[in-house]
């Protein structure tokens, strides 16, 4: 982590919303999501809100080597947003606990405020994960 991961970091992140970004297509193996409404699913919703984050704080890691998984979320889905609208995401860091980094996020559609909460991440050695990841498969097999 660098000198600048501190509190205080905003970031605002823009998306235009697909169709495949809609509850029928969050799981089509699932009949009961198939059949929904296609509006913003929350499930990418809140892919929206860490990837984000993520782009907030990756020019203060040494990135590729260090980067942040997600390991809470708080957050409200208020209203739902159709396919072909702009939702803008806007974050700010809050708060670093040695590798933990604690999120104050939320969304718009450019109609209503979609989102709002908390987010944490916390900050890994990729090869490390994935020597503790691969560990845990090996055990499984």
């Amino acid at each position: 982590m660098l000198d600048t991961l501190k509190p205080g970091i905003r970031y605002e992140h823009r998306f235009v919303v697909p169709l495949s970004k809609t509850v029928p297509a969050l799981y089509p193996e699932s009949p009961e999501f198939v059949v929904m409404p296609e509006v913003f699913a929350t499930g990418f919703l809140v892919g929206f809100l860490e990837w984000a984050c993520i782009k907030a704080i990756n020019p203060h890691l040494d990135w590729p080597r260090e980067q942040t998984v997600g390991t809470h979320i708080d957050v409200s889905h208020e209203a739902a947003t159709p396919p072909g609208l702009e939702v803008t995401a806007t974050v700010e860091l809050i708060a670093v606990e040695g590798r933990k980094l604690v999120f104050a996020v939320a969304a718009h559609d450019g109609v209503d405020r979609i989102a709002r909460g908390r987010h944490e991440r916390f900050v890994i050695d990729r090869e490390k994960f994935d020597a503790r990841v691969g560990a845990k498969w090996r055990g499984k097999t």
